[in-house]
Protein backbone atom coordinates (compact mmCIF):
# COMPACT_ATOMS: atom_id res chain seq x y z
CA UNK A 1 0.00 0.00 0.00
CA UNK A 2 1.41 3.11 -1.01
CA UNK A 3 1.55 6.34 1.37
CA UNK A 4 -0.09 9.75 0.01
CA UNK A 5 1.94 11.79 2.85
CA UNK A 6 5.32 11.04 0.69
CA UNK A 7 3.77 13.46 -2.01
CA UNK A 8 4.90 17.22 -1.76
CA UNK A 9 1.62 18.55 -2.91
CA UNK A 10 -1.96 17.70 -4.24
CA UNK A 11 -2.20 16.82 -7.60
CA UNK A 12 -4.42 18.81 -9.64
CA UNK A 13 -7.49 16.73 -10.97
CA UNK A 14 -9.42 17.85 -14.39
CA UNK A 15 -12.26 16.06 -15.89
CA UNK A 16 -13.30 16.07 -19.76
CA UNK A 17 -16.32 17.64 -21.42
CA UNK A 18 -17.35 14.70 -24.48
CA UNK A 19 -18.69 17.49 -26.96
CA UNK A 20 -18.09 14.82 -29.49
CA UNK A 21 -20.30 12.14 -27.99
CA UNK A 22 -20.48 9.63 -25.02
CA UNK A 23 -22.29 6.98 -24.03
CA UNK A 24 -21.32 3.37 -22.14
CA UNK A 25 -20.36 1.34 -24.81
CA UNK A 26 -17.07 2.03 -27.54
CA UNK A 27 -18.12 1.45 -31.33
CA UNK A 28 -21.91 0.88 -30.94
CA UNK A 29 -24.84 3.26 -31.15
CA UNK A 30 -26.27 1.54 -27.99
CA UNK A 31 -27.08 3.63 -24.76
CA UNK A 32 -25.15 6.39 -26.90
CA UNK A 33 -25.54 9.99 -25.78
CA UNK A 34 -25.34 12.70 -28.72
CA UNK A 35 -23.54 16.47 -28.46
CA UNK A 36 -25.89 17.88 -26.25
CA UNK A 37 -25.21 21.12 -24.47
CA UNK A 38 -27.71 20.51 -21.70
CA UNK A 39 -25.16 17.50 -20.93
CA UNK A 40 -22.52 19.04 -20.97
CA UNK A 41 -24.10 21.78 -18.47
CA UNK A 42 -24.57 18.74 -16.47
CA UNK A 43 -21.06 17.39 -16.09
CA UNK A 44 -19.70 20.95 -16.16
CA UNK A 45 -22.31 21.53 -12.76
CA UNK A 46 -20.87 18.51 -11.04
CA UNK A 47 -17.14 18.66 -11.76
CA UNK A 48 -17.47 21.83 -10.00
CA UNK A 49 -19.43 20.75 -7.24
CA UNK A 50 -17.28 17.38 -6.58
CA UNK A 51 -13.94 19.40 -6.07
CA UNK A 52 -12.42 18.94 -9.75
CA UNK A 53 -10.05 21.76 -10.71
CA UNK A 54 -10.75 22.17 -14.16
CA UNK A 55 -12.30 20.39 -17.35
CA UNK A 56 -10.71 19.76 -21.04
CA UNK A 57 -12.35 20.90 -24.01
CA UNK A 58 -11.33 18.81 -27.21
CA UNK A 59 -11.04 20.12 -30.94
CA UNK A 60 -11.66 19.03 -34.05
CA UNK A 61 -14.33 17.91 -37.23
CA UNK A 62 -15.96 15.93 -34.39
CA UNK A 63 -16.48 18.42 -32.12
CA UNK A 64 -18.66 21.39 -30.82
CA UNK A 65 -16.28 24.36 -31.01
CA UNK A 66 -14.79 24.77 -27.93
CA UNK A 67 -14.50 28.39 -27.26
CA UNK A 68 -18.45 28.50 -27.94
CA UNK A 69 -18.90 25.52 -25.38
CA UNK A 70 -16.56 27.13 -22.64
CA UNK A 71 -18.09 30.47 -23.22
CA UNK A 72 -21.28 29.11 -22.46
CA UNK A 73 -20.31 27.23 -19.57
CA UNK A 74 -18.21 29.47 -17.61
CA UNK A 75 -21.81 31.27 -16.68
CA UNK A 76 -23.32 28.21 -15.34
CA UNK A 77 -20.17 27.22 -13.15
CA UNK A 78 -18.45 28.82 -10.20
CA UNK A 79 -14.72 27.86 -10.12
CA UNK A 80 -14.34 25.58 -12.53
CA UNK A 81 -11.21 26.09 -15.09
CA UNK A 82 -11.54 25.53 -18.19
CA UNK A 83 -8.86 24.21 -20.55
CA UNK A 84 -9.73 25.34 -24.24
CA UNK A 85 -7.86 24.18 -27.68
CA UNK A 86 -6.15 26.85 -29.32
CA UNK A 87 -5.23 25.86 -33.43
CA UNK A 88 -3.02 28.16 -34.34
CA UNK A 89 -2.80 27.33 -37.93
CA UNK A 90 -6.55 28.31 -37.98
CA UNK A 91 -6.90 31.66 -36.72
CA UNK A 92 -5.06 34.82 -36.83
CA UNK A 93 -3.09 36.17 -33.41
CA UNK A 94 -4.68 39.38 -33.13
CA UNK A 95 -8.26 37.76 -33.24
CA UNK A 96 -7.14 34.75 -31.19
CA UNK A 97 -5.59 37.14 -28.43
CA UNK A 98 -9.37 39.44 -28.52
CA UNK A 99 -10.93 36.14 -28.27
CA UNK A 100 -8.85 34.52 -25.36
CA UNK A 101 -9.09 38.00 -23.66
CA UNK A 102 -12.81 38.15 -23.47
CA UNK A 103 -13.21 34.54 -22.59
CA UNK A 104 -10.71 35.16 -19.91
CA UNK A 105 -12.70 38.46 -18.31
CA UNK A 106 -16.45 36.53 -18.93
CA UNK A 107 -15.02 33.09 -16.81
CA UNK A 108 -13.76 35.71 -13.97
CA UNK A 109 -9.88 34.36 -14.75
CA UNK A 110 -10.82 30.73 -15.44
CA UNK A 111 -9.30 30.65 -18.64
CA UNK A 112 -6.67 27.97 -19.42
CA UNK A 113 -5.04 27.53 -23.17
CA UNK A 114 -4.24 23.96 -24.54
CA UNK A 115 -2.12 24.12 -27.75
CA UNK A 116 -3.07 22.17 -30.65
CA UNK A 117 -1.35 22.28 -33.58
CA UNK A 118 -2.94 19.39 -34.94
CA UNK A 119 -1.67 15.72 -35.83
CA UNK A 120 -4.02 14.65 -39.17
CA UNK A 121 -3.21 15.99 -42.35
CA UNK A 122 -6.52 14.98 -43.52
CA UNK A 123 -8.21 17.00 -40.99
CA UNK A 124 -6.13 20.10 -41.48
CA UNK A 125 -6.58 20.16 -45.08
CA UNK A 126 -10.31 20.29 -44.49
CA UNK A 127 -9.73 23.16 -42.35
CA UNK A 128 -7.47 24.86 -45.77
CA UNK A 129 -4.10 24.03 -43.54
CA UNK A 130 -1.18 22.17 -45.51
CA UNK A 131 1.72 23.03 -43.32
CA UNK A 132 3.78 20.38 -42.96
CA UNK A 133 4.11 18.24 -39.49
CA UNK A 134 7.69 20.19 -38.27
CA UNK A 135 7.04 23.60 -39.61
CA UNK A 136 3.67 23.80 -37.74
CA UNK A 137 5.51 24.22 -34.91
CA UNK A 138 7.37 27.25 -36.39
CA UNK A 139 4.45 28.81 -37.19
CA UNK A 140 2.63 28.22 -34.14
CA UNK A 141 6.07 30.01 -32.30
CA UNK A 142 5.43 33.10 -34.12
CA UNK A 143 1.72 32.91 -33.29
CA UNK A 144 2.30 32.47 -29.71
CA UNK A 145 5.00 35.49 -30.02
CA UNK A 146 2.16 37.96 -30.88
CA UNK A 147 -0.50 36.36 -28.93
CA UNK A 148 1.78 36.85 -25.58
CA UNK A 149 3.11 40.48 -26.83
CA UNK A 150 -1.21 41.23 -26.99
CA UNK A 151 -2.31 40.16 -23.99
CA UNK A 152 0.55 41.53 -22.08
CA UNK A 153 -1.05 44.89 -23.01
CA UNK A 154 1.89 45.85 -25.54
CA UNK A 155 1.61 47.41 -28.92
CA UNK A 156 2.85 44.97 -31.34
CA UNK A 157 4.63 45.42 -34.83
CA UNK A 158 6.02 42.39 -35.90
CA UNK A 159 7.23 41.18 -39.13
CA UNK A 160 7.52 37.05 -39.52
CA UNK A 161 7.68 34.00 -42.14
CA UNK A 162 4.13 33.53 -41.40
CA UNK A 163 2.94 36.76 -39.78
CA UNK A 164 3.01 40.59 -40.20
CA UNK A 165 1.26 42.76 -38.10
CA UNK A 166 1.33 46.94 -37.56
CA UNK A 167 0.46 48.99 -34.34
CA UNK A 168 -1.52 45.17 -33.26
CA UNK A 169 -2.88 46.04 -30.13
CA UNK A 170 -5.75 45.52 -27.42
CA UNK A 171 -7.65 47.73 -25.89
CA UNK A 172 -9.46 45.51 -23.67
CA UNK A 173 -6.70 42.97 -21.64
CA UNK A 174 -7.85 39.76 -19.62
CA UNK A 175 -7.95 39.80 -15.95
CA UNK A 176 -4.96 37.30 -15.71
CA UNK A 177 -2.07 39.15 -16.14
CA UNK A 178 -0.40 35.60 -17.70
CA UNK A 179 -2.94 33.08 -19.53
CA UNK A 180 -1.00 29.49 -18.59
CA UNK A 181 -0.41 27.70 -21.53
CA UNK A 182 -0.60 23.99 -22.01
CA UNK A 183 0.48 21.61 -24.61
CA UNK A 184 1.28 17.66 -25.52
CA UNK A 185 3.20 17.06 -28.45
CA UNK A 186 5.40 13.83 -28.48
CA UNK A 187 7.64 14.50 -31.59
CA UNK A 188 11.18 16.45 -31.24
CA UNK A 189 10.00 19.98 -33.02
CA UNK A 190 7.22 19.51 -30.65
CA UNK A 191 9.74 18.90 -27.55
CA UNK A 192 11.30 22.36 -28.61
CA UNK A 193 8.28 23.97 -28.60
CA UNK A 194 7.14 22.91 -25.45
CA UNK A 195 10.55 24.06 -23.68
CA UNK A 196 10.24 27.40 -25.10
CA UNK A 197 6.45 28.58 -24.92
CA UNK A 198 4.62 26.64 -22.60
CA UNK A 199 3.78 26.29 -18.75
CA UNK A 200 2.37 22.91 -18.68
CA UNK A 201 3.35 19.79 -20.63
CA UNK A 202 1.38 17.03 -21.41
CA UNK A 203 1.60 13.34 -22.22
CA UNK A 204 -0.59 10.64 -22.91
CA UNK A 205 -1.11 7.60 -20.41
CA UNK A 206 1.88 6.26 -21.50
CA UNK A 207 3.87 3.35 -19.23
CA UNK A 208 5.92 4.93 -16.22
CA UNK A 209 8.78 4.56 -17.74
CA UNK A 210 8.42 6.08 -20.88
CA UNK A 211 6.44 8.95 -19.00
CA UNK A 212 9.85 9.30 -17.09
CA UNK A 213 11.58 9.26 -20.00
CA UNK A 214 9.78 11.81 -21.42
CA UNK A 215 9.86 14.12 -18.50
CA UNK A 216 13.34 13.83 -18.77
CA UNK A 217 13.78 14.88 -22.33
CA UNK A 218 11.49 17.94 -21.60
CA UNK A 219 12.71 19.00 -18.79
CA UNK A 220 16.75 19.00 -19.97
CA UNK A 221 15.48 21.30 -23.13
CA UNK A 222 13.44 23.96 -20.85
CA UNK A 223 16.36 24.02 -18.02
CA UNK A 224 18.44 25.05 -21.06
CA UNK A 225 16.24 27.75 -22.35
CA UNK A 226 16.05 29.15 -18.64
CA UNK A 227 12.76 27.68 -17.85
CA UNK A 228 11.03 26.13 -15.44
CA UNK A 229 8.01 23.59 -16.97
CA UNK A 230 4.87 21.65 -14.92
CA UNK A 231 3.53 18.29 -16.18
CA UNK A 232 0.45 16.70 -16.82
CA UNK A 233 -0.98 13.68 -17.83
CA UNK A 234 -4.51 12.53 -19.97
CA UNK A 235 -5.62 9.43 -18.92
CA UNK A 236 -9.27 7.90 -18.59
CA UNK A 237 -10.16 5.92 -15.41
CA UNK A 238 -12.19 2.68 -14.49
CA UNK A 239 -12.39 2.69 -10.43
CA UNK A 240 -14.46 -0.03 -9.09
CA UNK A 241 -14.63 -1.39 -5.55
CA UNK A 242 -12.94 -4.59 -6.69
CA UNK A 243 -10.55 -5.11 -8.99
CA UNK A 244 -12.29 -7.85 -10.60
CA UNK A 245 -15.33 -5.63 -10.74
CA UNK A 246 -13.05 -2.94 -12.49
CA UNK A 247 -11.81 -5.32 -15.17
CA UNK A 248 -14.75 -6.88 -15.79
CA UNK A 249 -16.26 -2.85 -16.86
CA UNK A 250 -13.17 -2.44 -19.09
CA UNK A 251 -13.99 -5.23 -21.19
CA UNK A 252 -17.56 -4.34 -21.40
CA UNK A 253 -16.60 -0.98 -22.57
CA UNK A 254 -15.13 -2.46 -25.87
CA UNK A 255 -17.56 -5.58 -26.06
CA UNK A 256 -19.13 -3.99 -29.02
CA UNK A 257 -16.36 -3.09 -30.27
CA UNK A 258 -15.59 -5.04 -34.07
CA UNK A 259 -12.09 -6.31 -35.45
CA UNK A 260 -13.05 -4.36 -38.43
CA UNK A 261 -13.48 -1.06 -36.58
CA UNK A 262 -10.36 -1.12 -35.15
CA UNK A 263 -8.35 -2.04 -38.07
CA UNK A 264 -9.87 1.05 -39.88
CA UNK A 265 -9.00 2.64 -36.49
CA UNK A 266 -5.48 1.45 -36.70
CA UNK A 267 -5.23 2.17 -40.09
CA UNK A 268 -5.84 5.99 -39.89
CA UNK A 269 -3.67 6.31 -36.70
CA UNK A 270 -1.22 4.61 -38.56
CA UNK A 271 -1.37 5.95 -42.16
CA UNK A 272 -3.20 9.08 -41.98
CA UNK A 273 -2.23 10.60 -38.87
CA UNK A 274 1.73 12.23 -38.53
CA UNK A 275 1.23 12.24 -34.91
CA UNK A 276 4.31 10.85 -33.06
CA UNK A 277 2.10 10.77 -30.16
CA UNK A 278 -0.65 9.27 -31.66
CA UNK A 279 1.58 6.58 -33.09
CA UNK A 280 2.97 5.85 -30.27
CA UNK A 281 -0.51 5.09 -28.56
CA UNK A 282 -1.41 2.66 -31.78
CA UNK A 283 1.78 1.05 -31.09
CA UNK A 284 1.19 0.07 -27.43
CA UNK A 285 -0.99 -2.59 -28.26
CA UNK A 286 -0.69 -2.61 -32.32
CA UNK A 287 -4.41 -3.28 -32.64
CA UNK A 288 -4.47 -6.99 -30.83
CA UNK A 289 -6.98 -7.18 -28.05
CA UNK A 290 -4.48 -10.14 -26.11
CA UNK A 291 -1.86 -6.49 -25.61
CA UNK A 292 -4.25 -4.14 -23.72
CA UNK A 293 -2.51 -4.57 -20.47
CA UNK A 294 0.53 -2.28 -21.10
CA UNK A 295 1.27 -1.66 -17.27
CA UNK A 296 0.37 -2.39 -13.82
CA UNK A 297 -3.43 -1.76 -14.03
CA UNK A 298 -2.80 0.36 -17.16
CA UNK A 299 -4.80 -0.48 -20.22
CA UNK A 300 -5.10 0.45 -23.64
CA UNK A 301 -8.32 -0.76 -24.64
CA UNK A 302 -9.59 2.59 -25.39
CA UNK A 303 -7.14 3.24 -27.58
CA UNK A 304 -8.40 0.53 -30.06
CA UNK A 305 -10.83 2.91 -31.70
CA UNK A 306 -10.56 6.44 -29.96
CA UNK A 307 -8.16 8.87 -31.66
CA UNK A 308 -5.87 10.60 -28.69
CA UNK A 309 -5.73 9.62 -25.05
CA UNK A 310 -6.12 5.67 -25.75
CA UNK A 311 -5.65 4.26 -22.31
CA UNK A 312 -6.79 4.12 -18.71
CA UNK A 313 -5.87 3.05 -15.18
CA UNK A 314 -8.31 -0.30 -14.32
CA UNK A 315 -8.49 -1.13 -10.94
CA UNK A 316 -9.73 -0.37 -6.87
CA UNK A 317 -9.59 2.70 -5.68
CA UNK A 318 -6.31 2.26 -3.74
CA UNK A 319 -5.02 0.39 -6.82
CA UNK A 320 -5.02 3.52 -9.08
CA UNK A 321 -4.10 5.60 -6.44
CA UNK A 322 -0.74 3.85 -6.01
CA UNK A 323 -0.71 4.32 -10.10
CA UNK A 324 -0.92 8.18 -9.85
CA UNK A 325 1.52 8.18 -7.16
CA UNK A 326 4.11 6.57 -9.14
CA UNK A 327 3.07 9.67 -12.23
CA UNK A 328 3.59 11.98 -9.30
CA UNK A 329 6.90 10.93 -8.53
CA UNK A 330 7.92 11.21 -11.82
CA UNK A 331 6.94 14.73 -12.25
CA UNK A 332 3.56 14.64 -13.06
CA UNK A 333 1.13 17.05 -10.89
CA UNK A 334 -1.81 17.59 -13.04
CA UNK A 335 -4.45 15.04 -14.18
CA UNK A 336 -6.83 15.02 -16.92
CA UNK A 337 -9.61 12.38 -16.57
CA UNK A 338 -12.58 10.98 -18.50
CA UNK A 339 -14.30 8.31 -18.21
CA UNK A 340 -17.41 6.23 -19.65
CA UNK A 341 -20.20 7.55 -19.64
CA UNK A 342 -18.63 11.21 -18.25
CA UNK A 343 -21.50 12.15 -16.06
CA UNK A 344 -21.52 8.77 -13.87
CA UNK A 345 -18.00 8.16 -13.91
CA UNK A 346 -17.43 11.82 -12.76
CA UNK A 347 -19.17 11.07 -9.44
CA UNK A 348 -17.68 7.71 -9.23
CA UNK A 349 -13.85 8.84 -9.51
CA UNK A 350 -14.74 11.90 -7.06
CA UNK A 351 -16.53 9.83 -4.60
CA UNK A 352 -14.16 6.55 -4.42
CA UNK A 353 -10.91 7.90 -5.42
CA UNK A 354 -10.43 11.59 -4.22
CA UNK A 355 -10.91 10.41 -0.64
CA UNK A 356 -7.64 8.25 -1.48
CA UNK A 357 -6.01 11.03 -2.98
CA UNK A 358 -6.91 13.59 0.03
CA UNK A 359 -8.56 15.61 -2.72
CA UNK A 360 -11.90 15.95 -0.99
CA UNK A 361 -13.73 19.01 -2.46
CA UNK A 362 -13.22 22.19 -0.94
CA UNK A 363 -15.08 22.86 2.28
CA UNK A 364 -16.98 25.38 0.99
CA UNK A 365 -18.95 22.72 -1.36
CA UNK A 366 -19.86 20.40 1.53
CA UNK A 367 -22.46 19.89 2.50
CA UNK A 368 -24.83 19.34 5.68
CA UNK A 369 -26.19 15.29 5.55
CA UNK A 370 -29.35 14.14 7.10
CA UNK A 371 -29.32 10.50 8.40
CA UNK A 372 -31.55 8.79 5.99
CA UNK A 373 -31.46 4.78 5.06
CA UNK A 374 -27.58 5.58 3.36
CA UNK A 375 -26.52 6.61 7.19
CA UNK A 376 -26.14 4.75 10.46
CA UNK A 377 -27.16 7.01 12.95
CA UNK A 378 -30.25 8.31 14.24
CA UNK A 379 -33.24 9.00 12.13
CA UNK A 380 -33.72 12.66 11.30
CA UNK A 381 -30.13 14.22 12.61
CA UNK A 382 -28.65 16.44 10.78
CA UNK A 383 -24.70 15.76 10.76
CA UNK A 384 -22.58 18.82 9.80
CA UNK A 385 -19.08 17.68 7.98
CA UNK A 386 -15.94 18.54 9.47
Amino acid sequence: MCSMNKNTSKLNFFWFIPTHGDGSYLGSEQNQRSADYRYFCEIARAVDRLGYQGVLLPTGQSCDDSWIIASALAVETERLKFLVALRPGGIMPVYAARQTAALDRLSDGRLLINIVVGGNPIELAADGIFTPHDERYSQASEFFNIWNHLLAGDHVDYSGHYYRVDEARLDLLPKQKSIPLFFGGSSDAGIEFAAKNVEEYLTWGEPIRQVEEKIARVQTKAQAEGRNISFGIRLHFIVRDTEEEAWAAAEKLISKVTDDQIAKAQERFLKQMDSVGQRVMAELHGGRRDRLIIGKNLWAGIGLVRTGAGTALVGTPQQVAERLFEYQQAGINTIIGSGYPHLEEAYRVAETLFPVLKLDADSTQRRNIMSSEFMLSDYGVVRRSA
